[in-house]
Parts: structure tokens; sequence; C-alpha cells
């Protein structure tokens, strides 16, 4: 029962590449990954963070922190006797590693890799230190090292950070060009393999980057939504948001075609069934499964990069976010929009709609 709900929610590639990681993790770590599953987080962060993990015990296994010869054997006194300096150790590790590219002479990870692999640890050292319960209602351990730990954020303002996301995304005409382009040209390049896969997922993949461009919605929320989530007449859907809060989000008229030219398709095309609820599908071996979000990156990708530069999903959400304040100027709308509690997150849209202040120093 329950492998049927894990292929539904997240596709069977990423289901088996989830399974072989959870078979060489330690029990406390199959209990943190069970318990993240009702949160929700998407099954996208949880693959991720498991590959952290993974990374984080050969390390303590390779520096003889722990004596074991297997991940799944690394005791919990070992994660609770880390000290400061062991956490140091292995930041200075990450930084100073090997490539594993042959052919590559760069040493290290990016500070951005460190910070995920901190997020990560950060998580688990929680759970196992205040959310957990054993069977006398306590945590399995107290001491965090984590907590000593913090990460090393780049410094930029907003500013700077608003113009380097700019040329990253696709303002104005753009966004209707990309959709165009995936429409009408993408497909004159391709080999004739390619253009059969091209045309098989055409419309289900402009649905969903016409979505996306559209709402602003996260890539989970995207990926996780039913058929009974989305209302064509409202254009309006039901998403699940960050700490499972049912919302509901209007989505803008110009996806509206791309919907309905995928939902005329859904059904033959991908072999649904009564019982497949999943909104957008994919078919892997003759079974219609939900898309996992790694392939609507990899989709993205694909496109962006053919059509103007390489964007990840996200950077549709700064899309639509940017597109929304210039034309209400409103923060709140923009916050309501992409569900954030407050109106700080979307400081950055006010930066990159600066026209105004450039308009102001040209006058000078």
């Amino acid at each position: 029962m329950i492998y049927s709900y894990y292929k539904d929610i997240s596709g069977e590639k990423l289901l088996e590449k989830i399974d072989e990681l959870k078979e060489i993790m330690p029990w406390y770590v199959l209990d943190y990954y069970q318990s993240k599953l009702s949160v929700p987080y998407s099954f996208t962060t949880l693959y991720e963070y498991l590959k952290e993990y993974r990374r984080f015990f050969e390390w303590l296994l390779d520096s003889g922190i722990s004596d074991v010869t297997k991940i799944a054997d690394v005791e919990l006194t070992t994660l609770e006797h880390l000290s400061k300096k062991d956490m140091e150790s292995f930041i200075l590790y990450l930084r100073e590693r090997p490539s594993l590219n042959t052919y590559s002479t760069k040493q290290g990870v990016s500070q951005t890799t460190i910070n995920r692999t901190l997020s990560a640890l950060s998580s688990l050292f929680k759970y196992l230190t205040e959310e957990v319960e054993d069977e006398n209602g306590e945590p399995y351990f107290y001491r965090n090292v984590m907590k000593k730990i913090a990460t090393k954020k780049k410094k930029e303002t907003l500013a700077a950070r608003a113009e380097n996301i700019k040329g990253k995304l696709f303002l104005g005409d753009e966004t209707m060009a990309f959709i165009d382009y995936i429409d009408t040209e993408y497909q004159n390049k391709l080999s004739h393999r390619a253009l059969s896969s091209f045309q098989k997922n055409k419309e289900r993949d402009l649905a969903l980057i016409a979505l996306l461009l559209a709402s602003g919605v996260r890539l989970s929320e995207a990926v996780n939504l039913d058929l009974k989530d989305l209302n064509l007449n409202m254009m309006v859907i039901e998403v699940t948001r960050k700490g499972g809060k049912r919302d509901s989000v209007n989505v803008a008229n110009f996806a509206k075609p791309y919907l309905e030219a995928y939902l005329q398709i859904r059904a033959p095309r991908y072999k649904a069934e009564k019982q497949d609820q999943a909104l957008f599908l994919t078919e892997y071996r003759g079974v219609p499964n939900r898309i996992d979000a790694s392939s609507v990156e990899k989709l993205v990708a694909k496109y962006s990069q053919d059509f103007k530069v390489r964007v990840t999903p996200h950077k549709l959400r700064h899309t639509l976010a940017t597109r929304l304040y210039d034309a209400t100027k409103s923060q709140v709308l923009v916050s309501h929009q992409l569900g954030h509690a407050s109106t700080q997150v979307t400081d950055l849209y006010t930066h990159i709609v600066n026209d105004e202040q450039k308009n102001a120093l040209n006058k000078l």
C-alpha cells in the first residue's frame, strides 16, 4: 500500500533513487524520513537530503570518527558526541575535497552546496534532539552540535541580487515568446527520435510551463496537483503550501488554452484511468505516474536554455512575481499570490522593477 502511494506522489524513477538511499541509512534517518512524509516535504527535497546524509556519513567513516564499516551502523551516540571542531573539519573537507570530474581542476564544492548540506543536517539534528519521542516521551538526545554552526551566506544587497536575477527572468513579452517558442519553433532542430518524444509530451510540457508562469506556484505545489484541484472556469488551482496549508491560487488567463489542450489528450496519451488523479502525468513502462519534480526541472532547463538562458522552475516563479508587482505595485498582492505570510520576501521584486528610480536619476 505504501509503495503505491509513493509511486503516485513522486514518480517511479524518483522512488527508486530514494529507496536505494534508504537501504544504506541508519534506522534513525529512516525514522526522520518517515516523519517528514506528512509535513509535507517534497519528495525531491527528501531525496536531496538523503544524498547529503550519505555524503556526511561517508565522511564520518573515512575520517575515523565512526569505527563501523557501513553507514547503516553509525550509532546515535556518534552524532550526539560530535564536537564543533568535528563539524568545522567536515566543512573544510567539503571546501577542499578533490573534484569527482577527471577533467576538472576545481576543488571543493560551492558555498551554496555547503549551505544546503548544513541545512539538511540541521533538519536531521533538530528532529533527533527536539521533535522525536522515545518510549519515555524524550528525544533521542539533547546535544545539538548544529546550533553552533553558522552558515556563511553570500553578501549582497537586494539591488545586487535583483540585478543578477533580472537577466534570468522572462519579463514582459518574453513570457509569451518563451511559450510560443516551445509551441512552434523548438521542434525544428530536433532529431527524428527526439521529435517523437517531444510531440508525445508537448501539450503537457506547455501546460506545465504556462501554469508556472501564470500562477507563480512552487514546483512541489505544481507536481502535487490533482485533477480536482484545477478549476478552469474560475482559473483557480487549489494547492498545498509549505506546512501543509491549503490555498486557492489565481491563474492568469493566458494559461487556459494550454491547460485545455493538455486535458484533451491527458487520458488517451498517458493511458490514465479513473484512479489516476494526478493532474500532470508521465508514462513509465506503459503505466501512468505523477510527473516528478526532477523531470520538470529538466524540461524547464532544456526549453529555457534553447530559448534564452537556462533557468529553474523557481525563476519562472520569480518571473510571475516580478510581472505582477510591475502591474500592481502591491507587495501585499504579490505575497498573497506566492503564498508568503509577510511582504518581506517580496522586497526583491521592488528592486527588479526599478524604472521609477532610473527615470528620476535620468532627470538629474
